[in-house]
């Protein structure tokens, strides 16, 4: 294990994400949401292959046992996606990404409620803490709702990028399953080819043609998608998750950084204060995880071999 190399390996994974979200952002205003994801899923493959066959597990990497499951990871992965990306064209970056940030607290209601996992109170409240911080963030957008305005199309990006969250936390309480039985590198593939796919249904109902700057920023968005997981997953091997998953919130630095001065959004007050709560409740959750896996493994030590 090393700690320092998890961490910067985190790092770069979020850096690479956001500038993917930066580029899909870039060209939202002129290529439909089904054609982004088709560019960032396909263009994933060729990244996530190379990683594959440069460790040398090309044989065995990709053999899948539940491919059921594959689908449904990849099915409401997809809906994520595309419910995101919808969400950039209609709100500013730092905003889309503090909504964001409702999915891992969405993921412990879902891991109750779907996997029997043992929520206690302490959880709960923080959970309800997090959400609190998303309302702060949306409650703006959606006071204008029924109005003919521009903020009546925010008001519309908060709910699409609201159900993202919903389905992406969906989507990991796939993947806890996915784990118990599947290689890392066949749930990356897989989710890639069914993300491509599923894209391709949206065909008929508009897909343009890029110009060639769009094309080259859609290609590099899939691209920096497939290297980010990459870098997520080589992470998790240098480190243990409890203390690389803070630095997922560094991503609310660069998406303001980026937001300002690459597309000139200037963030509310409103939004700053709401996504620190959601951040603050994150990491009470990532603490506390932290502190029952210490727990668990020391009962685990005294056990005698009978239990």
């Amino acid at each position: 294990m090393s700690p320092i190399k998890g961490i910067a390996l985190k790092l770069c994974s979020v850096v690479l994400f956001i500038t993917m979200v930066s580029l899909i952002k870039a060209t939202s205003q002129h290529v439909p949401v089904g054609e982004a994801v088709f560019f960032r899923s396909f263009f994933a493959i060729p990244v996530i292959l190379g990683w594959v066959i440069a460790r040398g597990e090309l044989a065995t990497a990709l053999k899948v046992k539940s491919k059921l499951g594959h689908f449904w990871r990849g099915f409401v992965g997809s809906l994520a996606m595309g419910m995101s990306f919808a969400g950039l064209g209609l709100l500013p970056l730092p905003e889309v990404t503090a909504i964001g940030y409702a999915a891992p607290l969405l993921t412990v209601i879902f891991a109750a409620m779907f996997l029997d996992e043992k929520v206690g109170v302490f959880r709960i409240s923080t959970v309800a803490l997090g959400l609190t911080g998303v309302l702060i963030v949306v409650s703006p957008r959606l006071s204008v709702i029924g109005s003919e305005t521009i903020e009546s199309a925010q008001a519309l990006g908060v709910i699409l990028v609201l159900m993202g969250a919903v389905c992406a936390a969906l989507a990991q309480i796939y993947i806890r399953k996915l784990v118990q039985v599947e290689n890392t590198a066949a749930i990356v593939f897989y989710f890639s080819v069914t993300s491509a796919t599923l894209s391709l249904l949206t065909l008929p109902f508009g897909w343009v043609m890029p110009t060639p700057g769009e094309f080259a920023l859609l290609v590099l968005a899939g691209l920096l998608g497939g290297a980010g997981q990459i870098f997520l997953t080589s992470a998790y091997r240098f480190a243990d998750a409890s203390v690389v998953a803070p630095f997922d919130y560094a991503s609310m630095i660069f998406a303001l950084g980026i937001g300002f001065f690459v597309f000139g959004e200037v963030p509310t007050g409103t939004m700053l204060l709401g996504a620190a709560i959601v951040v603050l409740a994150g990491c009470i959750i990532i603490w506390r995880e932290r502190q029952l896996g210490l727990k668990r493994g020391q009962a685990r030590s005294v056990k005698t071999p009978q239990g």
